[in-house]
């Protein structure tokens, strides 16, 4: 099924996105600021194990998305395309983030993972809007992870790298609803039901995917697999749910 709506979302709203990508850089900067990148990573050894596997997946996903969201916004007026293009230099810096931390725990990134490479091309042989959906589910079956992260990651470097991504994924949500939402306002209840129900499924087969791949990483945080499943699913429904809202 092709989501494909229109988009009504006026300049300005997009031109006040600019404006927080503006502040977001410097608060982010902050951040890894007071991180100590140049002290020894001190970690067990499946602890260390378990994030290498995590990070490497995450910054291997990370690292092709800003640029494809780039080449398929061209044909947008200034200010979307603008506000794409920051949203863009935000997931090149996660990618950065993790190759950091992995640099951290001395360990290199990998370029390819299976998983990932079918949630690409299913998403890159679609239009635009069609990506922004499913990049909104994808980033919304995330999000429990990097709060986790954010929370209880094993040492004060991983924390941060977690706050950091949580923070900027939080905005990334509520901009990708500001931009899908006016398309589906006119389009009746059962349609939007049917794009739910869409949204659904692509939520519980991504949710499932991160909870396998990623489920040690989770068990080091504190947070069971089947746990991390539910909340993933809860995050899905919120931002759909803000998605298809008529109010």
């Amino acid at each position: 099924m092709t989501l494909r709506p229109p988009t009504d979302m006026p300049d300005q709203v997009f031109d006040g996105w600019v404006g927080h990508f503006a502040a977001n850089r410097a608060r982010g900067e902050a951040i890894e600021a007071g991180v100590d990148w140049d002290t020894a990573a001190d970690l067990p050894e499946n602890v260390r194990t378990a994030v290498i596997r995590s990070f490497q997946r995450f910054e291997l996903g990370e690292g092709g998305e800003g640029l494809h969201l780039l080449r398929t916004a061209r044909g947008q007026s200034a200010a979307p395309r603008e506000a794409l293009r920051m949203l863009a230099a935000e997931e090149q810096r996660h990618s950065t983030l993790f190759k950091r931390g992995l640099q951290y725990l001395g360990a290199d990134t990998v370029t390819t993972h299976r998983s990932d490479e079918v949630f690409t091309r299913l998403r890159r042989s679609l239009g635009l809007r069609t990506e922004l959906a499913l990049f909104l589910a994808a980033e919304a079956v995330a999000m429990p992870y990097f709060v986790v992260l954010a929370r209880s990651g094993p040492d004060e470097v991983m924390s941060a790298i977690g706050t950091r991504i949580a923070l900027d994924e939080e905005h990334h949500l509520a901009f990708q609803i500001d931009q899908l939402r006016p398309g589906f306002v006119r389009m009746p209840t059962p349609v939007r039901g049917v794009v739910f129900l869409a949204w659904w499924c692509v939520a519980v087969g991504a949710a499932t995917v991160v909870a396998i791949d990623h489920r040690a990483a989770l068990r080091v945080c504190g947070l069971p697999v089947r746990s991390f499943w539910g909340a993933a699913l809860r995050s899905l429904r919120r931002a759909a749910g803000a998605t298809l809202s008529r109010e």
